[in-house]
């Protein structure tokens, strides 16, 4: 967003400092139409959301009232989700409660990770805020349904651990690897980051290493890295990693 502003010669708000009063009067000076956030995950100031002609326009990542908040695309796949999609809403005092004027739905394909369905929802939040700004005079918000509202919170670092004790699609506490893109789990002395994993129908004490192929045991079925990263590399399919940093069937993971 930043860099499609600067490119178009628009101005920037960094929205920390429009806490203050005096950003707060610069922004409003500016006289504008209507502001477009993207990516920020607290509340503006009232003063701020009621500057614009048009108000402050939201592009939110889940088809709202579902996963409002900090992390609605790893909250989406980690639930299982078939469907997401881009919402472009209406700002106001709750954290993601305003109407939304504009929905483009995205299917959630089985092998999704966290990476590949942000490319795919930023591409279509572009177009969906530039459709929205075309028609915004003819659009008709449409409030959501508070009975349906689940909330997306943001991904602790403690989630990251996998728990091998727990089934394959859950072993990272509540999703597939795929989800969180700093699962980790140890090789030696170093901690790996899982970027993707495969479930595999294999069984054995979790946590153990089934083959050369990196098959981990889960607490049902197993899971396999596909795409990893070590520590100050580049991310890496996993059979690359094991060319340079075998891990032996039959090891125990923590």
């Amino acid at each position: 967003m930043q860099a499609l502003a600067q490119t178009l010669d628009l101005p920037v708000f960094t929205p920390l400092r429009l806490r203050d009063a005096e950003r707060q009067a610069e922004f409003a000076a500016h006289r504008a139409d209507v502001a477009v956030v993207a990516a920020y995950g607290l509340i503006l100031p009232q003063p701020v959301l009621d500057a614009p002609r048009y108000g402050c326009l939201n592009i939110h990542a889940s088809l709202l009232p579902r996963w409002r908040g900090a992390a609605p695309i790893q909250r989406a796949i980690e639930a299982g989700d078939t469907e997401t999609g881009i919402c472009i809403m209406q700002m106001e005092a709750g954290l993601d409660t305003g109407p939304v004027l504009l929905r483009r739905p995205c299917p959630i394909a089985p092998d999704e990770t966290a990476a590949t369905l942000h490319d795919r929802l930023a591409a279509l939040g572009a177009e969906a805020i530039v459709d929205a700004l075309a028609h915004l005079r003819t659009l008709t918000p449409q409030p959501q349904d508070e009975s349906r509202a689940t909330y997306a919170a943001k991904i602790d670092k403690a989630e990251a651990k996998l728990d091998w004790s727990q089934p394959a699609p859950s072993s990272s506490g509540g999703c597939a690897p795929s989800a969180r893109p700093r699962c980790l789990f140890p090789a030696g002395d170093e901690r790996i980051r899982v970027l993707a994993a495969e479930v595999m129908d294999a069984d054995g004490t979790p946590g153990t290493v089934l083959d050369t192929s990196l098959t981990i045991a889960c607490g049902a079925q197993a899971l396999r890295p596909t795409l990893v990263q070590r520590a100050g590399k580049a991310a890496m399919p996993t059979t690359e990693m094991l060319r340079g940093l075998p891990v032996a069937a039959g090891l125990r993971l923590e």
